[in-house]
């Protein structure tokens, strides 16, 4: 499987290497319940495998519990409460931010023994000048744009051919005119910003994104992405229940042949096996706004930290071990139709890993990191996914959209977040 990461070990330094049997440290300090917030909804497979592992490391550690608790339609906001009322969970699903958001919360991890099998590629977004990590990576992040095989097929399309955001158009009316029900399918609201962060990075160029980074908001290119989306959306291209959808409707709908592209998070595209088991579909790159090449987005996904606060750090340090097992997250993995987190674990086949294949391991494609992770202020993604989502709705214009992100953006960054 180290050849199909090939790219990742290129650009970030990252290889999978076969997995080795291993034990996870054993669980002291008596009985306690270790509460888990998932960071994943309830019906998805990563939360049915972490049911299985929780429920063996509990076997394994009599008297220890874990509470997994599913994510409800803004877990990015519930953990903010939770962070801000001092009702902390013991653990928590990080979403990309243990380091810039959560770190000063958590409990340092990088003397932990699975801590040296961290994919190298993620060294730059968890781990501080210091090393310091502070969350336990069950995946790697790195993703295109899903869509279903079958779909671009009938529209006459190949996925080589869609190398500008005009050859993206052109299959989409074309998929519409053939009776898809939405050429883009989007889960509402919770799912909006994932498109802008998906289409932005594009738009701006290094000059620019320095500039972003020191202080200076470029609007003009952020106001070019929301433009390409409100063109999608006056050609009718979004789905008719956009506001009422969710992730899980998106998988439906990429199984079922009922969308022909989608922007999200792979485990969307694992999961559609669950509607479709024969469901044929992939990612491809992301065009270019600016005449660069196209490109992937990467970063941490699927990563776990450890309250400081917790009353049982030994034990909720004693499951993320168990969680590292190379076979757990080699299952965790497969779960999220992504590559491992750690290193000892193995690239399980998926859905989506013929366009590994393709994309990573032979094109090489560039890997750019999320937009908002690294040039927009902490605090400033649901600004974002509000700006895209009042862009689709037309509860905002372009231009009022830009103003408001700007707003918050220059807020934010006075404040030092």
């Amino acid at each position: 499987m180290k050849s199909r990461l090939a790219f990742i070990a290129a650009t970030a330094a990252l290889s999978v290497s076969l997995a080795a049997c291993g034990g996870g440290t054993p669980a002291t300090g008596g009985s306690s319940t270790l509460e888990l917030q998932t960071g994943v909804a309830a019906d998805t497979s990563e939360m049915a495998t972490l049911k299985s592992i929780a429920a063996d490391f509990e076997k394994a550690n009599p008297g220890k519990k874990i509470n997994l608790v599913a994510a409800g339609t803004n877990y990015e906001n519930d953990i903010k409460v939770r962070l801000s009322s001092g009702n902390i969970p013991d653990i928590w699903m990080t979403h990309g931010w243990s380091l810039l958001r959560y770190s000063k919360f958590l409990t340092p991890l990088q003397n932990e023994p699975w801590a040296k099998n961290v994919a190298p590629a993620l060294d730059p977004v968890m781990k501080d000048k210091d090393g310091a990590l502070y969350a336990m990576p069950t995946n790697v992040d790195i993703t295109g744009i899903m869509y279903n095989k079958d779909v671009l097929a009938k529209a006459g399309y190949k996925p080589e051919d869609l190398k500008t955001w005009d050859d993206f158009m052109k299959a989409s009316l074309k998929a519409k005119a053939n009776g898809v029900a939405s050429a883009i399918y989007a889960g509402g609201k919770s799912m909006a910003g994932t498109i802008l962060d998906h289409v932005i990075s594009g738009a701006y160029s290094q000059y620019d994104l320095a500039k972003m980074t020191s202080g200076t908001f470029v609007g003009d290119k952020y106001a070019q992405a929301l433009d390409l989306i409100a063109k999608w959306r006056d050609a009718g291209l979004f789905n008719p229940d956009y506001s009422s959808a969710t992730k899980t409707d998106m998988s439906k709908a990429l199984a079922q042949g009922q969308a022909l592209f989608e922007f999200g998070p792979s485990p969307i595209a694992n999961d559609a096996l669950k509607f479709n088991p024969q469901a044929n579909v992939g990612f491809i790159p992301i065009p270019s706004l600016n005449g660069s090449p196209s490109y992937l987005d990467t970063g941490e996904r699927t990563a776990y930290g450890i309250s400081k606060t917790s009353k049982d750090v030994a034990g909720a340090k004693a499951f993320l071990a168990f969680l590292a097992k190379p076979e757990n997250e080699t299952k965790m993995a497969a779960a999220s139709a992504a590559p491992p987190g750690l290193t000892d674990a193995k690239m399980s086949e998926g859905p989506l890993n013929s366009s590994y294949d393709t994309y990573v391991t032979q094109a090489k494609t560039p890997a750019v990191p999320y937009f908002d992770r690294v040039y927009l202020p902490n605090g400033a993604w649901s600004t974002m996914g509000n700006n895209t989502d009042s862009i689709i709705t037309k509860q905002s214009d372009v231009n009022g959209a830009v103003q408001q992100m700007e707003s918050t953006y220059k807020s934010l960054f006075a404040q030092g977040k």
